[in-house]
């Protein structure tokens, strides 16, 4: 945590996204980039313990309550949504008031949730989308954060044939992300279309960038019809984050939705077999909890499932 090389020197001196055995075991340094990271504040695991507020989003709570309400819970780091920062901001609150509350309070910026259109194969729509991923990254940048999601929209599926295409797209903000000095990280949806870990991985490495990357999830990955095992294949020391979550038994994998996500080790998720090998290919960066469970909302206080939320992945990372 205290190697003094930026996050850009270390990503230049490592592969983008994949490697074999012995690389991955030379690139166990976290990619956290520039960010200032606390000692963990209750738990022992190498990695941190984080909250993507999505899990808490059915309270509505202002953004600023949200930081305040994730460090009493025990986090070590947030992933905050562009929509609820705009929203501060337009009500006379800047990215600089936010900054120092995260920072006063200890915290670690893990990444920026943003939408938007930058690979839609629409050219109006893709240009309209590169332009708001480039005003999401100057925010996040604003905010002492040095990663957002780049979720895929405007592509109705995956064509394979068009790969090294979409890698020209992914490779366009990462260009823009240089000049934000924030990293655009390629997620994987379960449900939408880039839902193949090997697509993922195929336009992250066909990028040809340095700071390529991908943002993963155990749901997502099941959900999309993934193996586990193929995660040997990542060099872990490039990823940021993963967003940490479990998923019912009771329900087919293909009738999954976002809403059936459960704390972790409630449901069947193998992590006695997954930690392992995120541990074995150098992860060591944010394990970000990421629930949009209404019954949660519903029968719980939001301290209430922000303490489980902690407490349940902390007991997930000693397995």
């Amino acid at each position: 945590m205290k190697n003094e090389m930026s996050r850009r020197e270390m990503l230049r001196n490592s592969s983008i996204a994949l490697a074999t055995g012995g690389l991955t075991g030379a690139m166990s340094l976290s990619a956290t980039g520039k960010q200032t990271l606390h000692a963990p504040n209750q738990h022992t695991s190498p990695c941190r313990v984080s909250l993507n507020t999505s899990t808490i989003r059915g309270y509505q709570l202002p953004v600023e309550q949200q930081i305040d309400l994730c460090a009493e819970a025990g986090f070590d780091g947030i992933e905050l949504w562009v929509s609820d920062v705009e929203a501060f901001i337009k009500q006379g609150g800047t990215a600089e008031d936010l900054r120092r509350r995260i920072r006063e309070h200890g915290l670690v910026l893990e990444n920026m949730i943003s939408f938007s259109t930058w690979i839609a194969d629409d050219p109006a729509q893709r240009t309209a989308g590169v332009k708001k991923m480039r005003q999401d990254m100057e925010l996040t940048a604003r905010l002492g954060g040095a990663y957002i999601a780049a979720p895929v929209q405007g592509v109705p599926a995956i064509v394979k044939q068009k790969l090294p295409e979409y890698s020209e797209r992914y490779c366009v903000i990462l260009e823009e992300g240089v000049q934000a000095n924030v990293t655009p990280i390629l997620e994987l949806w379960g449900g939408g279309a880039l839902h193949r870990l090997d697509d993922t991985a195929a336009i992250a490495i066909g990028a040809a960038h340095p700071n390529a990357s991908l943002l993963l999830d155990f749901y997502h990955l099941y959900r999309g019809g993934n193996s586990f095992d193929s995660l040997r294949l990542l060099n872990g020391g490039v990823l940021p984050v993963f967003h940490i979550n479990d998923y019912p038994a009771s329900i087919p994998r293909e009738a999954l939705e976002d809403a059936d996500r459960v704390f972790p080790g409630d449901g069947c998720c193998p992590f006695d077999k997954i930690m392992p090998i995120l541990s074995a290919i150098g992860f060591r960066g944010a394990f970000s909890i990421e629930l949009f469970n209404k019954a949660y909302w519903e029968s719980m206080d939001v301290m209430t499932l922000l303490k489980r939320s902690f407490e349940k992945t902390a007991a997930i990372l000693h397995v």
